[in-house]
């Protein structure tokens, strides 16, 4: 069975934090650093896995968690310590104990469980049809999307990453749910919500709060409110792709004044993203992308894993962006994993993440130190 975050993870399909506290400002970390430590990096090719952390565990069991990851070849372990520097603060030195790259991963615009968020109803993201996530939030309970647009909205979620970037020895702050909420599922989880998307309905396209819909109106003399068909509309389609990529942009100002990363987990290319959830991250200022290739929720076919790849390589080119496959190993077998991995390799991938960690099987652990062979 899924754990809750598994299943966190499984809906959005889709996938955060970092870095350093000096009174100097460090220079930007280029992105080949990305490829650093470890013997399968040498062949220029990363392993990483994502893992979410309690802060009740001890850290006895996140040393033996951490030293199998390393045994069997992951140079890069995503943790999401649900935006607590504290928590990531102690588990930094076990990761390097183990020689692995820590990378913080946080929930972005979606916040579930925020706290400081949910003092502040009027920050969360309006469906066109007038619900609020706050207190309707669209498919799940967790879906706790905040208006990308709302001065205090974005400057809470600022906030988180710069205080994560100040975690001393993290390589990179990722970014998770950065985006919009789903307009469209992935097909193959339409059936669990007895639901058919064809077309944009109003119970899942957002944002159509008093702040977007007034900024959107004195920008281009029409309100979205007053759309017959909205989807149609490029001005207001590209403004909400350009509010998530302001975001994503001052959290690599952020993430690179304080000497780390940037990452992101993203949806599988960018063409596809943008009809999904509002994403173009080949437009986006960022180091590295681990796009969520999640053939299963697709209904696809190993083979696409490398289809996904390729695009969202070839719309990278020209830019100083890594891409590194994201691979769904629950119900896949270990030979389908290693099919995956080669899919990945040959397609421009620099690296493949697995998700995630925990559930990685005996069987799919040896595939993947193969593949370190290959």
């Amino acid at each position: 069975m899924m754990t809750n975050n598994s299943l966190l993870k499984f809906l959005a399909i889709s996938t955060i934090l970092l870095a350093t506290s000096c009174e100097l400002k460090k220079e930007p970390t280029p992105p080949n650093s990305l490829a650093i430590n470890t013997k399968t990096v040498e062949k220029n090719f990363k392993l990483w896995t994502w893992i979410t952390a309690e802060k009740e565990r001890t850290n006895e069991s996140f040393d033996e968690e951490f030293k199998k990851y390393s045994d069997n070849g992951i140079n890069a372990i995503l943790i999401n310590t649900y935006g607590d520097p504290t928590l990531l603060t102690r588990l930094v030195p076990i990761a390097k104990k183990y020689n692995l790259e820590v990378h913080a991963w946080m929930f972005t615009m979606n916040r579930p469980g925020d706290k400081i968020a949910e003092q502040h109803p009027e920050w969360y993201a309006v469906s066109r049809d007038g619900k609020s996530c706050f207190d309707e939030p669209p498919y799940v309970g967790y879906y706790k999307w905040l208006c990308p647009t709302r001065k205090e909205s974005r400057e809470h979620v600022l906030s988180l990453i710069e205080g994560l970037a100040k975690v001393e020895g993290v390589t990179s702050f990722h970014l998770d749910y950065i985006r919009y909420s789903d307009i469209f599922l992935p097909i193959g989880l339409l059936p669990k919500y007895d639901l058919k998307q064809e077309v944009e309905l109003p119970r899942y396209d957002f944002c159509y709060c008093d702040v977007c819909t007034a900024e959107f109106e004195k920008e281009h003399h029409k309100n979205p409110k007053d759309f017959s068909n909205p989807a149609i509309d490029m001005e207001w389609k590209n403004f909400r792709l350009n509010k998530v990529k302001a975001i994503v942009d001052e959290a690599y100002k952020i993430t690179h004044d304080n000497g780390k990363l940037l990452t992101a987990a993203v949806f599988p290319y960018p063409e596809m993203a943008d009809h999904m959830v509002r994403q173009r991250w080949d437009k986006w200022n960022v180091d590295a992308v681990l796009p969520m290739i999640y053939n299963v929720f697709y209904n696809e076919e190993i083979d696409w894993i490398g289809y996904a790849t390729k695009q969202g390589v070839e719309d990278l080119k020209g830019k100083n962006t890594e891409l590194h496959t994201g691979i769904y190993v629950p119900e896949m077998t270990a030979i389908e994993l290693k099919e995956a991995i080669k899919q990945a390799k040959t397609n421009g991938a620099k690296g493949v993440s697995f998700f995630d960690g925990p559930a990685i099987t005996t069987e799919q652990w040896q595939t993947i130190r193969d593949s370190q062979n290959d």
